[in-house]
Parts: structure tokens; C-alpha cells; sequence
């Protein structure tokens, strides 16, 4: 029998072997491992860039939330603030608008706006979607989720019907149906298509600037309000202007058009994310907290200024605040955007009440002076609501003078862009249709004089 070190000993030495050779294996199976490791790490991402089902749900739900928007929330929005004999024109000027928008955008608008060839002005390369099928994908802004083209293209869709019948508001009770038509197809080929490239795609002269614009201040609100103010300068205002009573024939009305606007303004906002995540989570509740304080703080301006508290102005303060928040909506903290609702409601307030009064000036429903005014406001403050210190995403070493900058460069080419786009497709509508209806049909209603039937039959 052996003495027990000396067994101990014996099975050291194997044990030493075992180890030695477990390790020697061990070693070739990781080099081979290693050498394999590339190719199997580039299937991983090729099976992880594929469409999100969730992403992909949330975006086709964000689409008809703004859809619902246009129709039937700003157009009863819009119809509800003019006179009973032009309500039936208002709700169908928003409709066709609308649907030439859609129409147009699969054309060559979707083209003109993302490519994808393009410059910095603008893009081509996909007319008629000649180049999108079902098997299509958009990026979003997270590495390997994807979302399908068409649900990114009928998304971007939605943005420029809205646009176009945004800028009705400033025309209503006088322009000529023909006329709209043919201004809102020039103005959104050189005016809605360019910006929404320059700010939106890779490339765009905004975009590689640096400016945010989460969801369109610059290429919505400044851009409808601006183009909406040219036309109200040129076509002139309603006959009976400040002097004729022209209230609204139906607050009503109004009230659930903002109702379905700050709904739909949730699909607008939060998903401009594209993705469903933390960022569309803050614009969602920054939509809601925005509005909000703009559905006070007009109302609380309003008694400054000697007024009564108003639900016309309770509704214009909603889309002050929505407005304002917009290019913010994933750049601000919830406290930022509370500031954004107020600030804007409050300048609005004072425009629309106070100034706009001086002015000759017929911006009939506001749109400049609350979708212009407010969106310059939102972009310029986005830059202010990035801030740590309010809450807002931006990093340690955030340059908000820098920021400041650029935001202002961009609004500063988006009104002048605006504005010249707008002045051509008016004087161009004007050239073949002229812009006015006669002062007979004006004074009858267009309800009657240009489509031929009542919004109201008692």
C-alpha cells in the first residue's frame, strides 16, 4: 500500500496532465471561436436591422391621428370661426387641399422631399414610388430598427396635406376654389417640398446646419403662417373689413376642432420620434402640458389686457402651445415645454388682440399670427428648452449659443423661402383664375357662389 502523500502526489501529476490538456483545448477552440466570431457578428446585425412590428404599429396609428387632424379637425376648426354663409367653403377648400396634397406627394413629392439622389435644396429619384414597393424600408433614428417605406411615406404625406390647408385659414370668405387649387399645387412644389428637404433629409442645407426641428416648426408653422400672411397682402382683405360684424358663427364647432387637432397633434408630435420609445414618450407629454399652459396663459393675457376670459381664445391658445412645442416636442423636458406654451400663448395673444386690431391686415383666421408668430417662437425657444437645467435632453457641455444661432439662421431662411414660394404660386393663381371671387358672390357667400349648396338648410 502506498503511503497517502505519495497518492496525493500520484494524482497531482494526473490532475496537472488534465489541466495542461484542458487548456491546450480549450485554447484551439477559442481561436476558431475568434475566427469565426466576425461573419457570425455581422448575421447578428443583418437580423437585427429588420422591421419592429411595434414601431412599425405605432407609426401607422400616428399616421391617421394626424390624418384626423386635417379632416374633420381643422377643417371644423377653420369653418366654425367664419360666417354661417361660408362654412360649407371653408370645410370643402380643407378637403380638396388635402387630397390634391396626397395625390401630388405620391407623384413626385415624396420625391422632391427625400430622394433619394438630392442636393441641398432638393431631391429626386423616386417618381411615382417607382422605386418602393412592400419589401421598402425607412430608417428611424435607433440603429437596426427599421420601419416599411410606405408607412414613412404616408406619414410624411399627412404633414404636407395639413400644411397646404393651414395656410387656408389666412384666405377664407374671398378667395376664388380654382385659384386655391392652383396655389396650393405650385406652393407645395417650391415651397412645402424644399423646406421639408432642406430641414428633414440627409443632405438638406438645415439639416447639415444642425438645426432641430423635431416635428415642424420650420417646415409646418413657419412656413404655412409666413405663406398664409403673403397671401392675405396680396388677395386683400374682406369686404366690410372692421367695419361689417364678422364673428364666428359657430364657437362650437370651433371647440371640437381643437379638441381633434390636440388629439391628432399626439400622432403629429410623439410620432415624429418614429419609433415607440422614451422620445416619443416625452412628446407626448410634453404635447400635453404645452397646450395646456397655452390654453391659460391666453386666457390669463386676455384679462391683462382688459378682456373677458374667452373660449375663442382658450381654443387659439391650444394651438399656440401646440404649435410652439412642436419643434420642441423631443428637445425639451416637460417644464421647458410648459414655458414654450406659455411664451407663445402670451406673444399670440398680444399680437392677435392688440396689434393685429391696427393693422389692415386681414390674416382672417389667425393663421400668421398664431402658426407664424408661434412657430418662430418654438424654433427659436427649442434651443433654450435643450437645456439640463430645464430638463431638456441636451448634453453637460450643451452650446446653447451656438444653438441659438443656427435656430435663428434656420427660421431666417424658412421665412424667406416662405415667403418668395408663396408670392409665386399666389401671382400665379392670380394669372389664370385671378384670386377673387366677384364682390356679389362675396356678399351672397362663397357656400352658395362657389359650390352651390348650404352648409345649413333650416
Amino acid at each position: 500500500m502506498k503511503p497517502l502523500h505519495k497518492i496525493g502526489a500520484t494524482l497531482g501529476t494526473g490532475a496537472l496532465s488534465l489541466i495542461v490538456s484542458a487548456q491546450a483545448w480549450a485554447q484551439e477552440v477559442a481561436e476558431e471561436v475568434t475566427e469565426a466570431a466576425p461573419p457570425v457578428a455581422e448575421a447578428a446585425a443583418e437580423v437585427a436591422a429588420v422591421v419592429d412590428k411595434g414601431d412599425t404599429a405605432w407609426m401607422m396609428m400616428s399616421t391617421v391621428l394626424v390624418m384626423a387632424m386635417i379632416v374633420p379637425g381643422l377643417a371644423l376648426f377653420y369653418g366654425g370661426l367664419v360666417r354661417t354663409k361660408n362654412m360649407l367653403s371653408v370645410l370643402t377648400q380643407i378637403l380638396a387641399v388635402a387630397s390634391l396634397a396626397m395625390i401630388i406627394w405620391v407623384i413626385y413629392g415624396y420625391s422632391t422631399a427625400f430622394g433619394p439622389e438630392g442636393n441641398a435644396f432638393v431631391s429626386w429619384g423616386n417618381l411615382f414610388l417607382a422605386n418602393t414597393n412592400a419589401d421598402s424600408t425607412a430608417a428611424t433614428f435607433s440603429d437596426g430598427f427599421l420601419i416599411p417605406e410606405y408607412v414613412f411615406i404616408a406619414f410624411q404625406m399627412t404633414f404636407a396635406a395639413i400644411t397646404v390647408a393651414l395656410v387656408v385659414g389666412g384666405l377664407v370668405e374671398r378667395m376664388k376654389f380654382s385659384a386655391l387649387m392652383i396655389f396650393a399645387a405650385v406652393w407645395l412644389t417650391i415651397g412645402y417640398f424644399p423646406i421639408a428637404h432642406m430641414v428633414w433629409a440627409t443632405g438638406g442645407l438645415i439639416f447639415e446646419m444642425g438645426a432641430l426641428d423635431f416635428a415642424g416648426g420650420t417646415v409646418v408653422h413657419i412656413n404655412a403662417g409666413i405663406s398664409a400672411l403673403v397671401g392675405a397682402m396680396i388677395i386683400g382683405p374682406r369686404l366690410g373689413y372692421k367695419k361689417d360684424t364678422m364673428a364666428p358663427h359657430s364657437l362650437t364647432m370651433t371647440l371640437i376642432g381643437t379638441g381633434l387637432l390636440w388629439v391628432g397633434w399626439f400622432g403629429f408630435n410623439a410620432g415624429s420620434a418614429l419609433e415607440a420609445n422614451g422620445s416619443a414618450g416625452l412628446a407626448l407629454i410634453n404635447t400635453f402640458v404645452a397646450t395646456a399652459a397655452g390654453v391659460l396663459f391666453w386666457m390669463l393675457t386676455e384679462r391683462v389686457m382688459g378682456h373677458k376670459g374667452s373660449l375663442l381664445g382658450a381654443c387659439s391658445g391650444a394651438i399656440a402651445g401646440l404649435v410652439a412645442v412642436t419643434p420642441a416636442a423631443g428637445n425639451s423636458g416637460p417644464f421647458g415645454a410648459i414655458l414654450l406654451g406659455a411664451i407663445a400663448a402670451i406673444i399670440c395673444a398680444w399680437f392677435v388682440v392688440s396689434i393685429k386690431p391696427k393693422l389692415s391686415l386681414d390674416d382672417s383666421l389667425d393663421a400668421f399670427g398664431i402658426h407664424g408668430i408661434g412657430g418662430i417662437i418654438g424654433s427659436i425657444g427649442t434651443a433654450v428648452t435643450m437645456l439640463p437645467a430645464l430638463g431638456g435632453p441636451g448634453a453637460d457641455d450643451y452650446d446653447l449659443g451656438g444653438q441659438l444661432v443656427i435656430q435663428i439662421q434656420a427660421v431666417g431662411i424658412a421665412v424667406v423661402w416662405a415667403a418668395v414660394a408663396a408670392a409665386i404660386a399666389f401671382y400665379v393663381a392670380k394669372l389664370l383664375t385671378g384670386l377673387r371671387v366677384s364682390e356679389e358672390v362675396e356678399r351672397e357667400g362663397l357656400d352658395l357662389g362657389e359650390h352651390g349648396e348650404r352648409a345649413y338648410n333650416y
